[in-house]
């Protein structure tokens, strides 16, 4: 099977997102910033978790955030995961916040956090899969208690499942961050092993490493790999796994 995990930037790069897909054909892709708009078309600004669906014919789970107007429609914004196999549940947890609608960006708290999770049928077996936009701290990538709390309520909860399990996300933290070494802990940490440079593309001015793919000792690694395709301010990530 082939992962793609990817921090979308709201799917502003539609055309470039869908190329991607179609180059890489995965059987699941987790995202995060991801964006769905109700009752039709959103003006060809971004692509959606809806014309990914629709597209791709893929199984969507959806944990939004937040909900705001957009054209006169509906907008919601949050965690997505698409698999072409299955799935077969989904639970979201809140690891801050809760979800807040008609989101005021003037004054609202952006730092609204989830982690979403499905089980997938793959043969026969239960595949866990995750993912969690990380606890934005505007001047670092350090963390900092709030953060901290955050990865120990995700530790805490990947302690709690069996099978094969697949953590992503961009966490918006150091790889070796204090708030990361509960969950490198209990997990294999795919962009450290890789010896990643950056996660972040040359649309920001950012170059660290972010975003992650992390495994246990059931899932078995074929290939791992960032993309140097331009489809976001993040690099797409890439596991392929038995």
């Amino acid at each position: 099977m082939k992962l793609l995990q990817l921090n979308v930037w709201s799917g502003r790069l539609e055309k470039q997102i869908q190329n991607l897909i179609v180059q890489e054909k995965p059987d699941v892709i987790c995202l995060q910033e991801a964006v769905s708009v109700k009752g039709g078309s959103n003006g060809g600004m971004f692509l959606t978790v809806d014309e990914i669906k629709q597209l791709y014919g893929m199984n969507l789970a959806y944990s939004p955030v937040m909900s705001f107007s957009l054209m006169r429609r509906k907008a919601e914004f949050g965690n997505a995961i698409f698999s072409k196999v299955k799935i077969v549940d989904v639970s979201s947890v809140f690891t801050r916040l809760e979800y807040k609608k008609d989101f005021d960006f003037e004054s609202d708290d952006y730092n609204i956090r989830n982690l979403l999770h499905v089980i997938i049928d793959n043969n026969g077996q239960q595949l866990h899969v995750l993912t969690h936009h990380g606890h934005h701290v505007p001047s670092h990538k350090r963390g900092d208690e709030e953060t901290l709390r955050q990865c120990a309520i995700i530790t805490e909860y990947i302690k709690g499942l069996q099978g094969e399990v697949i953590l992503t996300g961009d966490f918006n933290l150091e790889p070796y961050s204090e708030s990361l070494e509960k969950i490198n802990k209990v997990l294999r940490n795919l962009s450290i092993e890789a010896k990643l440079i950056t996660t972040r593309t040359p649309l920001t001015h950012k170059t660290e490493v972010c975003d992650y793919i992390f495994i246990n000792d059931e899932v078995q690694v074929k290939e791992f790999k960032a993309l140097d395709d331009i489809v976001s301010d993040h690099k797409a990530l890439v596991l392929e796994f038995e």
